[in-house]
């Protein structure tokens, strides 16, 4: 055996490590390739709960830690640190838009959504809007993206306000922002509604 001490993850050695970590801004997580060090009893709800062991994390301020080290590579999920990777469960999306802001009207409008962990996402090539129809209800499921390959699912109201501001562009009803056309359902298909 190797002099290495192995150590089981826990929800607050990775708070110390991120706090530890945290400088302005987001961590460059992307830069960090620690090892791999197990799988941790974190879950995020489809509604943006943070859940430990099965109960909800209280404390904003610690989810908004932990939101700030997520990263996805391929199609799971991890909190990174500098010294450690560990995975967590993601029900959809890790993040929720909870509201958003609109500046201008047509082609020139701006979509600013906001989280429920303080992220904010200008809507445009960037931060793209996408929807996702439920194959059997067609029921849509709407995501902007927020940073680095994690999604932001756009809460109902917001949804709707969104099918407010919506328009047809070229065989599609969808939403203008930072100059990029989202589309959110074909014409067609909104006109046999």
């Amino acid at each position: 055996m190797s002099g290495q001490n192995l150590v089981t993850p826990s929800a607050e050695g990775i708070a110390a490590s991120a706090k530890a970590a945290k400088g302005k801004g987001l961590p460059p997580v992307h830069k960090w390739n620690p090892p791999f060090c197990g799988d941790l009893d974190m879950r995020i709800a489809r509604d943006g709960t943070w859940y430990y062991l099965g109960t909800p994390i209280g404390r904003i301020e610690l989810v908004r830690l932990f939101s700030s080290i997520l990263r996805k590579d391929g199609e799971d999920y991890f909190l990174v640190t500098p010294v450690e990777k560990v995975g967590i469960t993601v029900d959809d999306a890790p993040f929720v838009a909870v509201d958003f802001d609109v500046t201008g009207d047509g082609t020139e409008q701006v979509l600013t959504f906001h989280t429920q962990v303080d992220d904010v996402a200008i809507a445009g090539a960037d931060h793209p809007i996408r929807v996702q129809r439920d194959p059997e209800t067609g029921e849509p499921s709407p995501y902007v993206l927020v940073r680095a390959n994690l999604e932001a699912l756009i809460d109902r109201k917001s949804f709707y306000r969104l099918v407010e501001l919506g328009t047809h562009n070229d065989g599609w009803f969808g939403v203008w922002s930072s100059g990029q056309f989202f589309p959110i359902i074909p014409s067609a298909e909104l006109e046999g509604l």
